[in-house]
């Protein structure tokens, strides 16, 4: 689908925001670049992708500034490509702006977490002992707490995006923090699954070989978009938006559903792992 791309969402985040900066509404930006505002709403709403010409055009015609338009004018020069892998930091930035922009989009979310607790569950504290000891530095800690904390709402907001949380035993037997952030982390997903909008399922350790061993993803679905998996790791992130790719992690998610435990056995797991944590505190 031409202009539904992550690159094309990330394009359209930016647009908008240099458009709020200058000051102005996309029907004024439209009468000063010679578009109409359907075509300026479309290219910040990503579902249609801007040429670069048309981002220069834009871009300069907002006053924003060389270096913005640059990296811009490069990510439109392939935005409908088969996939996006992200490993500069600017770049990086841009696809956690458009990874925000889909999350909230969302009428789906399958995250699929063979390591750590997905980012839409995280406690605080369990977010803070993962990114502060992720090398972050020490001024940014908390600023990207709050933005991972902020994330949940696209789960607890009054239309509710669902949630299918696919989670490896051991997560929930790996000390993150301290014991007591770990028991406190496996009570609030206790408490979350009481949404009806949020399923989660373990993946128990005799389930042998599964998919999500070969590395965590979440898988998103909304209305009239394409369907997008993001995968990352330490250096890079890495969105796929063509059938046949993403297909490859639906026929995972199938097979991860199939050998995890259904929720309420997961549940039940849950708690007691609680209460071993808590007998030894």
């Amino acid at each position: 689908m031409p202009g539904t791309t992550p690159k094309a969402r990330a394009i359209g985040v930016e647009l908008r925001r240099a458009r709020e900066d200058a000051g102005l509404s996309a029907r004024q930006l439209a009468e000063k670049i010679g578009k109409s505002h359907t075509t300026v709403g479309r290219w910040e709403s990503g579902e249609r992708s801007p040429r670069p010409v048309d981002v220069a055009t834009v871009l300069s015609a907002l006053g924003a500034d060389n270096h913005l338009r640059e990296e811009l004018i490069e990510l439109a020069r392939n935005s409908n490509g088969r996939h996006w892998v992200a490993s500069s930091l600017p770049e990086q930035q841009r696809q956690l702006a458009a990874l925000l922009e889909i999350e909230r989009d969302a009428t789906l979310v399958v995250s699929a977490s063979p390591l750590l607790v997905p980012g839409l569950l995280q406690t605080s504290r369990y977010a803070r002992a993962i990114i502060g000891a992720g090398g972050v530095p020490a001024d940014e800690v908390e600023t990207r707490v709050a933005v991972r904390l902020g994330r949940r709402d696209s789960i607890m907001r009054s239309d509710p995006a669902q949630l299918l949380a696919l989670i490896d035993e051991t997560v929930l037997r790996r000390v993150i923090g301290a014991v007591d952030v770990l028991a406190e982390q496996l009570r609030a997903i206790c408490e979350v699954m009481q949404r009806p909008n949020v399923e989660v399922r373990i993946i128990p350790l005799s389930a042998g070989w599964h998919p999500a061993l070969e590395g965590p993803f979440d898988l998103f679905e909304s209305n009239n978009r394409a369907r997008v998996v993001h995968v990352e790791n330490r250096r890079s992130g890495q969105f796929f938006h063509e059938q046949d790719d993403v297909k490859a992690y639906q026929d995972a998610v199938s097979w991860l559903r199939n050998v995890s435990h259904d929720p309420e056995e997961s549940l039940q797991l849950i708690a007691d792992v609680i209460d071993e944590m808590e007998a030894e505190l």
